[in-house]
């Protein structure tokens, strides 16, 4: 009897097993330096300076992972491990100098900042690569065209790297509106004023002055700030009131903002959400991240301010407001940033 024997083709395709866990060769690779890793970006606190009261500048030196492709405004991921426990908070970045460290600006307020300000010692910290769209002039470098940035508390690190962008870009004028009750970056800014006579700079101490932006202040230190772009990035207040002012003139387009805490819609009402998948039902008052959380549930999250996109998931149904942009959304099986997301119906997440 003849056997037939079949022969099988294997594709060069076919699952080929990880032998080797990524996790087990970074943890080989830090006995011997602790910023080597396969692919993660490893860095190091190498230098703090006080700038104020509760604001630092924090110096990070990196591994070779870090792509140097930064644009002032722009920010990075910062992931530590607290207690056992692993967080993750959004840094607007200074500058990164001629060896390619990072100098960030961060507030020493919560437990993330606190502890890279005043507790972090020698440690390994992880980060992401440069991230978000904040960039002066839509990431131009041949746009010269004038420009308003209006900052206010710990609004300046990401404010104080795009003057020196716009300063450097031979922008035709750059006007800077701070608000402040400590002086960070005060002497630097003063300086660059008088070094540069297109940079005109407006600061107003809040420990002494009652002053708010509104249409007077802007027209008295910017008479055509109707007509150029505005970069601001600070406090939940300040920034609602230029959203305001901006669309009155129905001008929004010009108005460029970073926000370090999403604006919640205190006039919205509760709504009944439903993660399909984890077979749990609780009722959102803040964003869908915040009441997922304080439900008990523990979704995926990052940033916490919509750019590094970890907390992205699909809304089956329901309507949904995007607290940063004001976009509604009311398709069904479309993709929701869950920690700037609040509902306005009923919701449903594949989750």
């Amino acid at each position: 009897m003849n056997t037939a024997v079949t022969h099988v083709a294997i594709s060069n395709t076919s699952y080929q097993p990880h032998w080797i866990k990524e996790d087990f060769v970074d943890f080989v690779l830090a006995q011997f330096n602790p910023l080597w890793s396969m692919r993660k970006i490893k860095t190091t606190i190498i230098a703090r300076q006080a700038l104020g009261n509760d604001m630092y500048k924090v110096v990070l030196a990196n591994n070779p992972k870090f792509k140097n492709q930064w644009q002032a405004g722009q920010s990075v991921l910062v992931t530590v491990q607290v207690h056992g426990v692993h967080h993750q908070r959004s840094y607007s970045i200074v500058d990164i100098d001629a060896k390619g460290q990072i100098v960030l600006g961060i507030k020493a307020q919560g437990l993330v900042s606190d502890y890279l300000c005043k507790y972090a010692d020698d440690i390994v910290v992880e980060i992401s690569q440069v991230q978000g769209d904040f960039i002066l002039h839509a990431g131009s470098h041949t746009d010269q065209s004038p420009a308003l940035m209006i900052a206010s508390g710990s609004g300046i690190t990401a404010i104080y790297a795009m003057v020196k962008q716009a300063i450097a870009q031979n922008l035709e004028s750059v006007h800077l509106i701070y608000f402040n009750r400590a002086p960070v970056f005060h002497v630097e800014l003063e300086q660059l004023s008088q070094q540069y006579p297109q940079f005109h700079y407006h600061f107003i101490d809040t420990s002494s002055t009652k002053q708010y932006l509104d249409e007077a202040l802007l027209t008295a230190q910017c008479a055509d700030w109707k007509s150029i772009n505005t970069y601001i990035c600070g406090s939940t207040p300040m920034m609602k009131g230029a959203k305001a002012i901006f669309e009155k003139h129905d001008i929004s387009n010009q108005l460029h903002s970073e926000y370090f805490q999403p604006c919640v819609d205190d006039s919205a009402t509760e709504q009944p959400i439903t993660f399909r998948r984890a077979q749990r039902d609780f009722i959102a008052t803040k964003t869908l991240l915040e009441s997922a959380e304080d439900a008990g549930l523990r979704p995926t999250s990052g940033c916490r301010m919509g750019i590094c996109n970890s907390c992205t998931c699909t809304k089956v149904s329901g309507v949904t407001k995007n607290i940063i942009t004001g976009e509604i959304d009311q398709s069904d099986n479309q993709q929701i940033k869950l920690c700037v997301s609040q509902a306005l119906s009923p919701v449903i997440i594949d989750l």
